[in-house]
């Protein structure tokens, strides 16, 4: 086989020697496009697997771990939610608009063919420095992708009725090449209801329902397990192009099989097409499967065997059906205007037998294709650049004017106000909503769950989170960090963490420095999960995030994006992000007495240049006194809020910035160090919260039982004003409003 048509189908010369030792000849065309898709990094995970295992997954509240659609945990004793996070890096950045709606159209169908109806959004994304566009040669200008990556998330969810509540937006030059849009979806259930994508006998009906099948995304799966290179336009044919009205349809006539219990099963349709939603299914359900590809309804002409089968069109699910019960969902699905048809059947051959018009086009092992991809132990070497950035001595910085310094760091992109990307979101949809985007988390009630006459006060709190930065810098030490800032800001509102799903996205696994950067930072993430006892439910991987330039590689950061998902007993006592009143007194709990770091922080990069220093090990044992502290005190908490991106000054600034208003902020802080470094430390376990006077004394005295640290700060104020006073002595008098501005326009300034 000649290593060209190999290469298109991401396979390697000893892959298909594997190939036709399994099968016992040599595959035709058709069948070497299913192994392609299936064997590639993006569905068979061959590089990441061997440490996916160090992930804690069971819990009393885990009902599905990872190996289904989505993981599920229970909520009470009637419902359940359904959550995942799925990458399409490459997809938008070769066509942004519809490479990110076809992520949100996917993993809500993720969240679908569990059982569950979706209700909440999140993305988190990762942009090149948009300061830098015009400047790059080689690599596309940021500003226009994030308009239209934007763009297409909010066109999908906002026209499928589903709200996007939260997220994140990172801009870094290491994403410049590779920018990362990884969709979180979340959905309720009743637990006894949850369906998984298998059939449950030999015979059942596989029924095809959705949209037509057309040309667009063949090859998708083997494109996102692929580097970017000078050639990336010409890909522009292996991106899905995705139908939100379609996607509704299919939503309400999923639901409704579901409710009636007319069919067994149900697979979506994503990477791979029919060939992989086919035999992944005969898999799990350890059965074979036919399949009739002239059945297959279509919306091009002339289409061949190999298009119909790896087509990844979008809106497209698979139901297992019993005999008795395929007339009627046909007859359901064609009432909510869908496309129906039979095209398959469950055998006990263990095999995969695909038709076209009477011609077997392939006849392959379903072990073959879905279970014995190949596995691939690579090296492994701790990378060079570590010394370079751990020799970093931050006492030497040279001190800077703090007024510039702060307006440097709020005003970046990264830290400053998303509101343009959220505000072209739906955020209120369904009227579920409690915290809208701009808070820690999301806060949804579930006034209604499955059922309209369920009455509940349950809430969920759901947050995203990763600096990439400190990954790079101490992938071990990064990795506990990312679990632990999404978990800390869940439990910032009241809730109760129940655990994670994870987004892993790297570079080139090829690249030994890479894969000691993965083993690292999934051990870091495990042993932070096993502390926190948040199990991992279900995830993605995303590697070969890298562009190749004509002298140089442009790997990104490791980034192990994290969304930690918690239930509120009453969401009504959830705590706000945001400072309530005037004259409430403001407080920082948990190491506020520690030395503070400001290695990786947004104030090393953007006021020195400089991404560097040591990642000191998180205090798990604060983290967890500062979540009882938390949970004790509901009702007396007036707002919370975490030091995270652009440290304790961010944190304190930020609850002052409400939508075209602010409170004024009067602050003492009193420190034995740096007074950069005590504003900017981005690494201590530090949570500030404010009170009212009646609280106050209550707050301290149970700070007091936990023995953890609480410390008066200031005030809140309401005239335009920001008084900093350190060690006794005032640094900064001014209208707080400038500080406003330079937050509120940090980011719009370079989008318009």
């Amino acid at each position: 086989m000649e290593e060209r048509i190999l290469k298109a189908h991401g396979l390697n010369i000893e892959e298909y020697r594997r190939i036709v030792e399994f099968i016992g000849r040599e595959p035709n065309e058709v069948e070497l496009g299913v192994f392609g898709a299936l064997w590639s990094e993006h569905c068979s995970y061959k590089s990441s697997k061997p440490y996916l295992g160090v992930f804690p997954t069971k819990a009393d509240w885990v009902i599905q771990g990872p190996g289904e659609n989505a993981g599920v945990v229970e909520i009470d004793e009637n419902y359940a939610i359904a959550f995942k996070i799925e990458s399409h890096n490459h997809p938008s950045y070769i066509e942004p608009f519809h490479g990110a709606a076809t992520g949100v159209g996917g993993i809500i169908r993720d969240i679908l063919s569990m059982g569950a109806r979706p209700i909440a959004l999140m993305d988190s994304l990762r942009f090149g420095d948009i300061r830098r566009d015009g400047t790059r040669k080689g690599i596309k200008d940021t500003k226009p992708i994030v308009k239209r990556v934007v763009e297409g998330i909010g066109f999908y969810g906002n026209c499928i009725g589903v709200p996007t509540v939260g997220g994140e937006a990172i801009f870094d030059e290491v994403y410049a090449g590779n920018p990362l849009v990884n969709a979180f979806c979340l959905g309720v259930l009743e637990k006894d209801k949850m369906y998984r994508a298998r059939a449950t006998g030999i015979g059942q009906k596989m029924v095809m329902v959705g949209s037509t099948t057309g040309r667009d995304g063949i090859h998708g799966a083997t494109m996102a397990s692929a580097e970017f290179s000078t050639e990336t336009e010409s890909k522009r044919p292996n991106v899905q192009i995705g139908d939100p009205f379609f996607g509704k349809r299919l939503i309400e006539c999923t639901l409704e099989v579901m409710e009636k219990g007319l069919i067994e099963g149900c697979q979506d349709f994503g990477a791979a097409g029919l060939a992989g939603s086919t035999s992944e299914f005969g898999a799990k359900s350890k059965m074979g499967v036919k399949v009739y590809l002239e059945n297959v309804p279509l919306r091009e002409e002339n289409m061949s065997p190999y298009e119909i089968l790896l087509s990844e069109s979008q809106e497209r699910m698979l139901y297992s059906v019993k005999d008795e019960n395929v007339e009627e969902v046909l007859k359901i699905a064609k009432k909510h205007g869908l496309e129906a048809a039979v095209i398959g059947e469950t055998t006990d051959t263990n095999r995969m037998e695909v038709f076209y018009k009477g011609q077997k086009v392939v006849d392959l092992p379903i072990s073959a294709i879905v279970d014995d991809a190949p596995v691939y132990n690579r090296p492994t070497k701790e990378p060079d650049y570590l010394k370079d950035v751990r020799s970093f001595e931050q006492d030497k910085l040279q001190k800077p004017d703090l007024r510039e310094a702060i307006l440097k760091v709020i005003s970046s992109p990264t830290v400053a106000s998303k509101e343009w990307i959220y505000s072209q979101y739906d955020h209120e949809v369904g009227t579920n909503t409690v915290f809208k985007p701009g808070s820690d988390a999301a806060v949804l009630r579930l006034k209604w769950v499955v059922r309209p006459e369920v009455k509940t006060e349950k809430g969920i709190a759901i947050a995203s989170d990763c600096d990439g930065k400190k990954v790079y810098l101490d992938p071990y030490e990064g990795g506990k960090r990312t679990v632990l800032e999404a978990v800390r800001n869940v439990y910032i509102t009241g809730a109760k963490p129940l655990a994670i799903t994870d987004c892993l996205n790297w570079g080139n696994p090829e690249n030994p420095e890479i894969m000691w950067q993965f083993k690292m930072a999934t051990q870091g993430m495990a042993d932070a999960c096993r502390e926190l006892n948040v199990p991992v439910i279900s995830g993605n991987v995303s590697l070969y995030n890298e562009t190749v330039l004509k002298d140089s590689r442009l790997n990104i950061y490791p980034t192990p994006t994290t969304v930690a998902v918690g239930v509120l007993e009453d969401y009504r006592k959830a705590i706000p992000s945001h400072y309530q009143s005037v004259g409430d007194v403001i407080l920082i709990v948990g190491e506020v007495n520690t030395e503070p770091n400001v290695a990786g922080s947004e104030y090393l990069k953007e006021v020195h240049g400089l991404v560097s220093g040591n990642i000191t090990p998180p205090n798990f044992e604060i983290e967890k006194k500062m979540m009882d502290f938390v949970h004790r005190n509901i009702g007396k908490i007036k707002s919370a809020h975490d030091v995270s991106d652009g440290g304790l000054i961010t944190a304190l600034l930020e609850p002052t910035f409400r939508k075209n208003r602010f409170f004024g902020l009067s602050l003492s802080i009193d420190t034995p160090y740096r007074e950069d470094f005590e504003l900017f430390d981005e690494l201590r376990s530090i949570v500030v919260i404010s009170t009212d006077e009646e609280h106050l004394k209550k707050l301290e005295k149970s700070a007091q039982e936990i023995c953890v640290h609480i410390n008066v700060i200031g005030r809140v104020l309401s005239e335009d004003k920001l008084i900093l006073s350190i060690n006794g002595k005032t640094v900064i008098d001014e209208p707080i409003s400038g500080f406003y501005r330079a937050w509120k326009e940090g980011l719009e300034r370079w989008i318009y």
